[in-house]
């Protein structure tokens, strides 16, 4: 081995950890899979339990990729497709399932309920700017994880539901753009401080199902009304 190949040879332990990424990464899809067993046997807190995990994991793979460089030491794989093959599989597909297996919608739509979700992110996470450039998603982003923990959380009529879910559905069409709450560059301290705290509340409170603390569900709304407020104001790419 010559010099010049030795200098230009990765170093093993940044391809360990860029691979190891990559693995962490992937076991959102035994998130996944768990969370279908547990919507299976109707065992509630089982599915969110491993639904938190996979936020987690879908949380903090971003960082911990650019942290290990996995674009350099693990180029083999294609991240970002990682990403939005798991994000489909635990932000809809599980949601989808638990929409028919729970007792959320209607008897008569909930096969329908759960194929519009399919459908419409289908067309969401395909589109070319999905992501725009300034780190936004165009249309109504894929949470439909967070839309079926309210509706088990809130206990809201069954037909109450099936309307916010139609309403959901036709906003993945309506080019509006959502921040993407670690990446946006205007409010960007308070934004985030505001996603920490919401998180932490949440699976604090989501982890203590069926005996969750109500107020927990009614003050996680100011974080949703600041995210909507947020993402539909003018956008300022310079503002912090």
């Amino acid at each position: 081995m010559t010099i010049s190949a030795i200098a230009h040879k990765p170093n093993p332990l940044r391809v360990i950890a860029a691979w190891g990424v990559h693995l962490f990464t992937a076991l959102g899809a035994v998130c996944g899979l768990l969370a279908i067993l547990a919507i299976f046997d109707q065992n509630w807190r089982a599915m969110i339990i491993w639904m938190i995990v996979a936020m987690l994991i879908d949380g903090f793979d971003g960082m911990l990729a650019r942290w290990a460089d996995v674009k350099t030491y693990a180029s083999e794989i294609d991240g970002a497709l990682l990403d939005n093959i798991l994000d489909y599989l635990n932000y809809v597909l599980v949601p989808a399932i638990f929409l028919i297996e729970a007792n959320v919608l209607p008897a008569p739509v909930r096969l329908l309920g759960a194929c519009s979700i399919l459908l419409t992110s289908a067309y969401q996470f395909t589109q070319t700017d999905a992501k725009t450039d300034d780190h936004h998603f165009k249309g109504f982003p894929s949470y439909w994880n967070v839309a079926a923990l309210y509706m088990l959380l809130m206990n809201l009529p069954q037909w109450l539901n099936f309307g916010f879910l139609m309403l959901f559905n036709v906003m993945v069409f309506i080019p509006i753009k959502y921040i993407y709450p670690t990446r946006n560059s205007y409010l960007r301290t308070l934004t985030l401080a505001l996603t920490y705290l919401y998180g932490a509340i949440g699976i604090w409170g989501l982890i203590q199902y069926p005996s969750h603390p109500k107020w927990v569900v009614w003050a996680s709304f100011i974080y949703v009304a600041y995210y909507i407020v947020l993402s539909i104001i003018p956008k300022r790419s310079n503002a912090n």
